[in-house]
Parts: structure tokens; sequence; C-alpha cells
């Protein structure tokens, strides 16, 4: 579960190629890209200018580089030539990356040319619930003092939060103990210790919490249509805090700035 100083730094590093990858994304005027396209380059970009491995493609028989997840689409949604990015979307786009043998993990979710001031608010919160929750790690700090961190953000600003999905450890393997809740109760829950790694990755929704999974199995939608946004990021539990191990240089530590 904890990783050495050595392990870190080759996570620190996958998580640096990682922010470049989205650093790359910036770039791009996405409106009108379908979110296949937008796979395509991120794989090519992976694998051609960073060396690295897309660590999503073939998990699980999952054929695809990253998850797309426009508007109501909470999480793992599936690229598709068909699926185009129209003005006034709001999309998450999630994204591993495997470099030496280790993974990192993050998303981070996209304005589309003129979003409305509702979907922006949305935003905006669930990239600040995502912070708190990350301010709160610190060894001898417990895994409930995260969720009721990231939970008492969102509740306060009228959302609500994702519970069937969660943060989850990370290294050799993109999914190890624990699991990171995205709400709970302060002083509850494991304790933790320097070295540990995780993903923090609340949703929260526009009106009620509950979702539903689409025929294709993977596709997780808000059951009320409302939208749904999503931050992710992964972190090392240090001596005195927590490491951002995906922080992206357009990001300063807390989430104050704007989120996209």
């Amino acid at each position: 579960m904890t990783k050495t100083p050595a392990e870190v730094e080759l996570m620190a590093e996958a998580g640096r190629l990682l922010a470049r990858v989205f650093t790359h994304l910036d770039s791009l005027t996405m409106a009108g890209m379908s979110t296949l396209e937008i796979n395509d380059r991120v794989e090519a970009y992976i694998t051609d200018e960073l060396k690295a491995r897309p660590a999503s493609k073939g998990q699980y028989d999952y054929g695809f580089v990253l998850n797309s997840s426009i508007n109501a689409v909470v999480c793992h949604g599936v690229p598709s030539a068909d699926e185009v990015l129209r003005d006034g979307d709001i999309v998450n786009l999630d994204i591993t990356l495997e470099k030496d043998g280790f993974i990192a993990d993050s998303s981070k979710t996209y304005l589309i040319g003129a979003v409305s001031p509702a979907a922006r608010r949305l935003v905006q919160t669930t990239y600040e619930a995502m912070w708190r929750g990350i301010l709160a790690v610190k060894p001898g700090a417990r895994l409930g003092d995260i969720g009721h961190a990231i939970e008492r953000h969102a509740r306060r600003a009228g959302y609500s939060i994702v519970r069937e999905y969660c943060g989850h450890g990370i290294g050799r393997e993109m999914h190890e103990a624990p699991q990171v809740l995205h709400f709970g109760k302060p002083g509850t829950g494991l304790v933790l210790k320097e070295g540990m790694t995780f993903t923090i990755e609340p949703m929260l929704n526009q009106g009620r919490r509950m979702v539903e999974t689409l025929e294709d199995g993977w596709t997780v939608v808000t059951a009320d249509g409302k939208l749904s946004a999503q931050f992710e990021h992964t972190v090392a539990v240090t001596r005195d805090g927590v490491r951002v191990l995906t922080l992206r240089p357009d990001e300063v530590r807390g989430g104050m700035r704007r989120a996209a």
C-alpha cells in the first residue's frame, strides 16, 4: 500500500508526463472535434511524444486511452466518432499514463465555448471540492477527513456527491487499496501514512446524486439528466502533508485559480 521514496519519484515522473498531456489538450480548440478524435490525439501524444503507455487501453478490455464524459455523463464515457463536442458543452477527460512500471491518473472538466453560468459554477465548485479533499491529506489524518471536506464544500454550494464511484490507491496497478470515498465523517476510516499514494476524484451533480449505467455497460449518467462534473489528481502522503503528483503548470495549490 505504501511506496518507497524511490517509487514515489517514479510515480511523480508519470504524473509529470500526464500533466503534459493536459497542457497539450489545453491548446486544442475542441468545439467541433469528436471524442474519438481527441482520444486518438492523446494516444499519439502519449506514445510518440512522451514515450509512455496509455494505461487505460486494454484495462478491463477497454479499447480507448481515455474516458470522455459530456454534460449529464458522470463518468466512463466512451469515445465515439459520432459524439462531437458543441459550444456550451462541458466534458470530463479522464486519462491514465504508465511510465517505468508506475501509473498516474488524472482528469479535468473542460468548458467548450460559451458555457452557461450554471455549468461554469458547477465545474468550478467541483474543482474546489477536489482541492478541499487534497488539502485534508497528511500523516495521521483519516480517509473520512478527505470525504468530509469534499462533501461539505459540495453541499454548501447546493450540489450532491456521487457515491457509487470513488478514488483509489494507485501505483504499479491502476486500482489498489484503499478506496477513497468523497463523503464521510471526520476522524473515521483508515489512518494516512507517509508513502501512501491514491487518487481523489469527486463527481458533483447539479441535481440528485443517483446515477444509471447505460446499455454499453460503461457510460454512467445522472438519473435526472442534470449536469455532472469531475476533477481528479493522484497524490502522495508526505512526511508533513501531501504532494500532488499530477499537478499541472496552470494550477496553484488550493485550487482557487479558474478550473478551465
